[in-house]
């Protein structure tokens, strides 16, 4: 095999370099894009913003000097656009290099200098939607090869693979990848660079993902709204009927998912990656989030929030409907009330299956007679990583030590991807190396989100450093 040495020094200064003069840049313009996800925007098509997301992404990586590479914008009637790229390489085997292009609405609370749509660059953060969640993927994924050509150092071939649906739980996907599955090859290694970090010092590899149903819960009990001075004593609330209904799911005191069949045997080397993790982390596991003063995390166990986090089903209900703002309220008894229900699931659950008892729990036996429906948007399965090769762990290892100073370390994601799941099942042989940059504060989904230029900077040198290590590897 192959036995030159990557030039980390020469690395370094090309990727910063790249990162600083069109990277920023181009993502700068990215921002500005509201590409919302189709589940957030049903006019996708209509509004345009999803094409100029691509155009913009796709005009850059179209023009990169990397010999040999195909670049095409996939498209299968009424679903999001693919960018698909093809690398080649050395030896018949394939890398996968996987992001995402769509974007979570606009959430309220961002700072007054900032906003979902307006970039703006401080402190070595770029703020605004999408950045680090997920538009720096493409960029990242193409710099990392372009290095590796520049210093003629060999790398198998890659498939570079940005889809525009993730957001919406990726439900197009599945059509793309039986559609490229021969383009795409058998891989045996996956980069996705979607995750995220617990904090800005090392790299992180992401072992695990949980799963989600989500969907919208109903409950109705009148025609119309009634007089509440009338009605109450006589009318049930509907908020009441689905707060009870709500706590067969959930003990509204502690947290806990109360069905046991929501949660599973969390495996002996997980319990141990936890423990690391909360030692590396400390407070940091919990003191991450915006609490306010005088509030804290469900308990002070910090191992325990880890798994929390990662292996155990949790509940949150992100949205309603039939509640009148709070200037808007009069005493009226109303005749619905409906919540965006969001349960996450342990990584080895299996999800349609967990969709189906849900439904089943909140709807069966309604109080009052009420009339009471579960509306899934769909379920995802969770992904749990194969055991580590041991040739990509000491590659991980000597990167992070190389571009952060630190050896890597390891997490389990509170969060979905549904993409790996998708992958691991076809490919149960394939090595995964899951990274991202949503560290400390980055708050994806939420205000103020930003993406840790430093961090993307140095994240993109150890990608192309596991590149090379990919091709060089004993067995």
């Amino acid at each position: 095999m192959p036995t030159k040495t990557l030039d980390h020094a020469e690395l370094r200064s090309f990727v910063d370099g790249l990162w600083d003069a069109e990277i920023v840049p181009q993502l700068v313009e990215y921002v500005k894009i509201p590409n919302k996800s189709p589940a957030f925007d049903a006019d996708w098509q209509a509004h345009g913003y999803m094409e100029q997301a691509v155009e913009l992404i796709g005009g850059w990586c179209r023009a990169r000097p990397i010999p040999g590479m195909t670049f095409e914008v996939v498209r299968l009637g009424g679903r999001t656009p693919v960018l698909f790229m093809e690398i080649p390489g050395t030896g018949d085997e394939t890398v996968v290099l996987y992001g995402h292009l769509d974007k979570q609405p606009e959430m309220t609370g961002w700072r007054e200098d900032l906003g979902p749509w307006t970039p703006k660059l401080e402190n070595d953060r770029l703020y605004g939607r999408g950045g680090a969640d997920d538009g720096y993927a493409a960029f990242a994924s193409l710099t990392a090869i372009e290095a590796l050509v520049r210093q003629d150092i060999p790398f198998a071939r890659c498939v570079v693979l940005i889809e525009a649906c993730e957001e919406s739980g990726s439900y197009d996907l599945p059509y793309y990848i039986d559609h490229l599955a021969e383009r795409i090859g058998k891989p045996s290694l996956v980069v996705c660079l979607d995750s995220g970090a617990g904090d800005y010092e090392r790299l992180w590899h992401t072992t695990s993902l949980r799963g989600m149903v989500s969907g919208d819960l109903t409950v109705e009990m009148l025609r119309e709204g009634v007089h509440s001075g009338d009605a109450s004593g006589i009318v049930p609330d509907t908020f009441r009927i689905l707060r009870s209904i709500l706590s067969r799911l959930e003990d509204e005191k502690t947290g806990r998912i109360l069905p046991e069949w929501l949660h599973v045997d969390i495996p002996e080397g997980r319990v141990r990656e936890a423990q690391i993790t909360a030692e590396a982390l400390g407070d940091k596991v919990a003191g991450k989030y915006p609490f306010l003063k005088g509030t804290h995390s469900v308990n002070g166990d910090v191992p325990e929030l880890v798994l929390n986090r990662t292996w155990r089903p949790a509940l949150s209900i992100t949205g309603a409907d039939g509640l009148p703002a709070l200037a808007d309220a009069g005493n009226v008894c109303r005749p619905s009330t409906s919540v965006k229900v969001s349960l996450r699931l342990p990584p080895t659950i299996d999800a349609p299956t967990a969709e189906a008892e849900v439904k089943k729990l909140l709807e069966d036996d309604p109080p009052y007679g009420a009339r009471v429906a579960f509306h899934s948007e769909g379920a995802w399965g969770g992904w749990n990583a194969p055991p580590l090769a041991a040739w990509l762990e000491e590659s991980v290892g000597n990167a992070s030590e190389a571009f952060f100073g630190r050896r890597h370390a390891y997490n389990g994601e509170g969060g979905s991807i549904p993409f790996m799941g998708m992958l691991g099942e076809k490919f149960p042989e394939a090595q995964f190396l899951i990274t991202g940059v949503l560290g400390p504060e980055s708050n994806a989904h939420g205000p103020n989100e930003f993406l840790h230029l430093p961090t993307a900077r140095k994240l993109t040198a150890c990608v192309a450093c596991v590149l090379a290590d990919f091709l060089q590897r004993e067995g």
